[in-house]
Order: structure tokens, then C-alpha cells, then sequence
């Protein structure tokens, strides 16, 4: 696996301390060598600017927003455009969303899909994965 493709509602909007775990492990991942983005079904625009807060501070590689590439999840376009902006093939992507059917739409377009939780659960997952020790 090359990329993790990570929700931000419902996943990266947590509280302070689940935001703060979720930067180590990115940190960890991308110390494994693998590329990371957000991608939201999001309109974009300035309201948007939370969610590029994270990768204008390095803390994931690309924001893609549904409202800027004109698809949204589960459509195959919008993983592919989060994909393309890590450069990894969408076969060697992880989706991690809160809702099922965008992990459905992930799963049926190659991805490995992950539904998320909680972070307790969802980092199990991704340390197996990616082979990621540590504690989050």
C-alpha cells in the first residue's frame, strides 16, 4: 500500500486530543514512505480552509474537495482524483470514511476501505496495513 485516503468530517474534525493523535499517525505513515490526503465531499471555497490547513502544515500531502473536482465519494472520480494527487494507484490506496457507503464505493473501485469508528479502532487497522508500530 502506497496511499491512505483519509474522510475529514467524521474523522479528522475530532476533538483536540484525537486531532493531535491523528497528526502522529500521520507523521508515522509518511515515515513509512506512504503518501497521504483528505479527501471531503466538501463544496470548497473559504470555508474550506480548516481542512488545508493540513496540508499547508505538512501534515498530509494533498486535500482533494469534491466541490473543486466536480465528483463526490462514491464515485469512482473523486477517489481517483485523490489518488492521482498522491501519485499512487487507486489499488494501492486505503479509504478511511465514517460512512459506509463511501467505504462500499472505495472497496468496489479497488481501494481497501476502512470504516471509521473511532480512533482506538481505526489505528489498529492502519498499523497492520502500513506495518506501523508506536502508540497513537
Amino acid at each position: 500500500m502506497r496511499g491512505l485516503i483519509v474522510d475529514y468530517v467524521g474523522v479528522l474534525d475530532a476533538d483536540d486530543e484525537d486531532q493531535r493523535r491523528w497528526r502522529s499517525l500521520l507523521a508515522a505513515v509518511r515515515d513509512a514512505g506512504v503518501a497521504s490526503a483528505i479527501l471531503s465531499n466538501d463544496p470548497g471555497g473559504e470555508g474550506a480552509d480548516q481542512i488545508r490547513e493540513w496540508e499547508f502544515r505538512g501534515i498530509v500531502d494533498a486535500v482533494v474537495l469534491s466541490g473543486e473536482i466536480g465528483f463526490e465519494k462514491p464515485e469512482r472520480e473523486a477517489f481517483q482524483a485523490a489518488a492521482d494527487a498522491i501519485e499512487a494507484d487507486l489499488s494501492d490506496c486505503v479509504l478511511i470514511d465514517d460512512d459506509i457507503l463511501n467505504v462500499r464505493g472505495a472497496v468496489d473501485n479497488g481501494l481497501i476501505g476502512i470504516l471509521h469508528t473511532s480512533f482506538d479502532r481505526t489505528v489498529v487497522e492502519i498499523q497492520s496495513l502500513f506495518e506501523i508500530e508506536g502508540e497513537f
